[in-house]
């Protein structure tokens, strides 16, 4: 298995490197791996593009956050407040609900109805000059109120000092405090009433502004829980999915290359080419290495891993470190039977022996060989091995003796 291992590394380092086994020269080589790195980049920028084809969840219910916290906030005038929030926004920027479909051009995928319902219904808010005036107004008395409450809290600051001015007889016009003892008690009161008096305006603005059918009719759907569920729901699902159509999408986007390099790999060497060879071999592996991180990427926010979450949680609770026990038992074995099947199936010496024979070529490199040929004037692999009934020699990794037609020793066809 190891002597595999390293003629696989050899052989991989040396297609790498060489053009009709002729070592590369360094100026060239640096070239090689100048234009690796520039398509390497542009492969990622392309796949970064491919990943955002489809909306991801948030564009689909871009409802479902500022929903979402309305429902968690425990606050009294929490209904007031995404009103206010609504009215805030800029009047000369699109309309809510063209904000949430601008995604839509150019990608697949669709937004949320609800999610439009509840932008037609936040719109129809933002567009009335009159509850835009309401809002200006409980603005500015929210200020005075302020105002006042500063006002009160230096008086009340300063009317211990401007107290003991006064019980020691000191002339008014010398003191340090605005405001004298006698009056303090008596501007106190008055801001007071002004504030009592401010609140109550306000409070009635802020029923007439719910009283509005525009705004009865959002914050019913906002309190829909049915609605709310569904849009819930469905983020739940896009989130749980999104990273399978990413994965998709990419894989889209590199079969074709992996494909194409590989088809013109082996043309190149049925035919000779070295450096064509050599082109597409470099492309068939920068090709290979992100479709592989993008598949590691996957095994750790796709579905997989969810899947795995979901059980753990449910039979361990909060011992969620076991899932990197589950990962590191998993990871192996999905790499020990993506070899099993490459050994198996993909790269079978047997399969590969049989029509490298055919054509004359090399069992181990597959290059174009005389019929005579003992050893491989390429790599210097030896081809025969001897049958064990007649003792001539047959070539390897073939089933059968081509002169007596023995079965051969499966321990012996890879020697």
């Amino acid at each position: 298995m190891l002597a595999r291992i390293r003629r696989l590394l050899s052989q991989f380092f040396s297609n790498s490197r060489t053009i009709n086994n002729e070592p590369l020269n360094k100026v060239s080589l640096i070239v090689i791996i100048v234009i690796d790195i520039f398509i390497l980049i542009n492969v990622f920028t392309g796949l970064d593009d491919i990943s955002k084809w489809h909306l991801n969840p948030t564009q689909v219910y871009p409802c479902y956050s500022e929903w979402k916290n309305y429902r968690a906030e425990t606050a009294k005038d929490k209904d007031y407040e995404i009103l206010k929030l609504s009215l805030t926004y800029n009047t000369q920027l699109p309309s809510l609900q063209q904000t949430y479909q601008q995604p839509q051009a150019g990608h697949l995928g669709k937004v949320s109805e609800i999610c439009l319902n509840y932008a037609t219904d936040k719109d129809q808010i933002k567009n009335s000059d009159e509850k835009q005036q309401i809002i200006k107004t409980i603005v500015r008395k929210e200020a005075d109120i302020s105002s006042l409450e500063q006002t009160n809290s230096n008086i009340r600051a300063q009317y211990d000092s401007t107290l003991l001015e006064k019980i020691a007889g000191q002339v008014p016009k010398q003191s340090i405090n605005s405001v004298r003892a006698e009056k303090a008690k008596q501007e106190l009161d008055q801001n007071s009433r002004k504030i009592s008096n401010l609140k109550n305006e306000i409070s009635n603005l802020k029923n007439v502004l719910l009283a509005k059918p525009e705004s009865v009719n959002f914050i019913a759907l906002l309190k829909d829980n049915d609605k709310f569920t569904a849009v819930e729901k469905g983020y739940q699902q896009a989130s749980f999915w999104y990273p399978s159509i990413q994965l998709a999408f990419q894989s889209l986007f590199l079969l074709p290359l992996i494909v194409v390099a590989l088809s013109s790999y082996k043309f190149a060497q049925k035919r000779g080419y070295g450096l064509i060879s050599l082109i597409s071999w470099h492309l068939l592996v920068i090709f290979f290495i992100p479709l592989l991180l993008k598949v590691f990427e996957f095994l750790q926010i796709g579905a997989i891993f969810k899947f795995i979450f979901d059980i753990v949680s449910t039979l361990f609770g909060g011992l969620l470190f076991l899932i990197s026990y589950v990962y590191v038992l998993l990871i192996p074995l999905i790499g020990f039977g993506i070899i099993k099947f490459l050994q198996k199936i993909v790269f079978n010496p047997k399969v590969q022996a049989a029509s490298r024979v055919q054509k004359s070529r090399c069992l181990n490199c597959a290059k174009k060989i005389q019929h005579h040929d003992v050893y491989c004037p390429h790599c210097g692999y030896y081809q025969y091995v001897e049958c064990q009934n007649c003792h001539n020699l047959t070539y390897k990794n073939l089933p059968n003796c081509k002169h007596c037609g023995h079965p051969q020793d499966s321990n012996n066809l890879n020697d």
